[in-house]
């Protein structure tokens, strides 16, 4: 199931784009447009820095009137005037610093395309019926609550992150009221984490087909620290390193990338998935890493040297998601089989093949594909959720089903364990948060996480 979305939404967006390739390529003579093909370089090379909630030297790059204004230094272009344009002198390095910051150079065909659209009179030429979907900085309206991608409890239990359109909305953790909504460029937060202080706030996702974010949040003044563009698709399944000092995340270009969280340099680049990987999860010393996606293998990583060591799991299904044990170096993994599996990082006996020894337990076969896994902080119970109606908490030593959590109204895509481990938070597809008492799979509250519009609640 979580394929086929995925698949639904790059098929949607990635028209413009393959127009833009071509143009680039030089399949056509028409004029360069500003839709598609200047905007989505600037997505993906410039607005992590120059947007809304950063704006460095006062320049924003979220839409064509801020790219027109400009920003310290003047206008960003004059109409016509390729020569005399800010845009084209930082991008070939004619002034200092050269942009993209700290980044690779654009092509000069890329380049090119800046000079012959500003040549041409830089119009914009956006679709009247795009422009209100693509302000960026500006909070969404919501007619109906969009479907929850992730959530995340912070370490000290108080609050409650959860995704929403271009924003993560901060919750106090009871559910009582709205804390803060973190404003970014991303149409999709596919992933949240903090950092293991507490201190800091992760969100990865991107637009599909045009790029793939990292924003690095501070927890405490909800200011944006850190927007780091990884690659021309979206991000899933982030993880910090144990120390906080860095984090990974899944790429829809087959590979893995870890970071440095302070500065945003890209440390390792793992290619050793041969399709999506949607989950990553370090070892307690961080050491090694782990990662599944849509090859259907759990691959273990040497982090100091981004060398492979070994597939700990035999090839079954797609996989989904996966979450480390709290205490332990062991790794629960779920996907289109609909089978949690538990593995130990640690493998007891020489690799046969044919066998799992890896493999310590499995629990029963699920409703749907599992897409959300959790672990209770002191490891004894595990979180199972996924297409199915229903998120089953099991036993970690047994197996056995402990309770089941009912009422969603379509598929769950988040689980998560409150850092006390009596409450559990559940999120998807029909866009209500729940909290349920983990033991007796009780409903404690239940509310939908986005503030709806006053015309869109009367008609409940």
């Amino acid at each position: 199931m979580r394929t086929l979305l995925l698949i639904l939404s790059l098929f949607i967006l990635a028209s413009s784009d393959c127009l833009a390739a071509q143009d680039q390529l030089g399949v056509t003579s028409e004029k360069v447009s500003y839709f598609r093909q200047i905007r989505p370089v600037l997505q993906r090379q410039c607005q992590g820095c120059h947007q809304p909630a950063s704006k460095q030297a006062d320049l924003v790059l979220t839409s064509y009137e801020g790219f027109r204004s400009g920003g310290k230094s003047g206008p960003s272009f004059l109409a016509g005037k390729p020569d005399q344009s800010l845009v084209l002198a930082y991008l070939k390095g004619d002034r200092q610093p050269r942009m993209p910051l700290g980044g690779e150079a654009l092509p000069s065909e890329q380049i090119d395309l800046f000079r012959r659209w500003i040549a041409e009179g830089g119009i914009d030429d956006t679709p009247e019926a795009a422009r209100e979907k693509l302000i960026v900085g500006k909070a969404a309206s919501y007619q109906v609550a969009p479907l929850i991608t992730a959530i995340a409890y912070s370490p000290d239990g108080s609050q409650l992150a959860v995704s929403g359109y271009r924003e993560v909305l901060l919750h106090h953790a009871d559910g009582t009221g709205l804390v803060a909504r973190l404003l970014g460029v991303s149409d999709r937060v596919q992933s949240i984490v903090f950092s293991p202080d507490g201190k800091l706030l992760a969100a990865v996702g991107g637009t599909p087909a045009r790029f793939g974010e990292v924003q690095i949040w501070d927890a405490a003044s909800h200011e944006l620290k850190r927007s780091i563009t990884v690659s021309s698709d979206t991000l899933f399944g982030a993880s910090f390193s144990p120390d906080g000092s860095r984090l990974a995340v899944g790429c829809a270009d087959n590979t893995i990338r870890v970071l440095a969280v302070d500065t945003g340099k890209e440390l390792l680049k793992l290619a050793h998935h041969d399709n999506w990987v949607f989950g990553t999860a370090f070892s307690l010393d961080g050491k090694r890493l782990v990662s599944v996606g849509r090859d259907r293998a759990l691959k273990l990583t040497e982090t100091a040297t981004g060398a492979f060591l070994e597939n700990l799991n035999l090839l079954k299904a797609e996989l989904n998601s996966v979450a480390r044990h709290p205490r332990k170096d062991w790794v629960l993994v779920g996907g289109e089989d609909r089978i949690p599996y538990l593995y130990t990082m640690d493998r007891p006996r020489a690799l046969r093949v044919g066998e799992e020894s890896t493999l310590l337990r499995q629990m029963e076969r699920q409703d749907g594909s599992i897409i959300a896994l959790a672990f209770q902080p002191d490891g004894r119970r595990l979180a199972v959720g996924g297409a199915a109606t229903e998120v089953h908490i099991y036993d970690t030593d047994t197996g056995q089903r402990v309770s089941a959590l009912a009422g969603h109204d379509g598929g769950v895509y988040s689980v998560v364990f409150h850092p006390k481990g009596e409450l559990v938070a559940t999120g998807g597809f029909d866009g209500t948060l729940r909290i349920f008492e983990t033991a007796t799979g009780k409903l404690m509250k239940s509310f939908v996480p986005v503030p709806l519009e006053k015309s869109a609640v009367s008609m409940k």
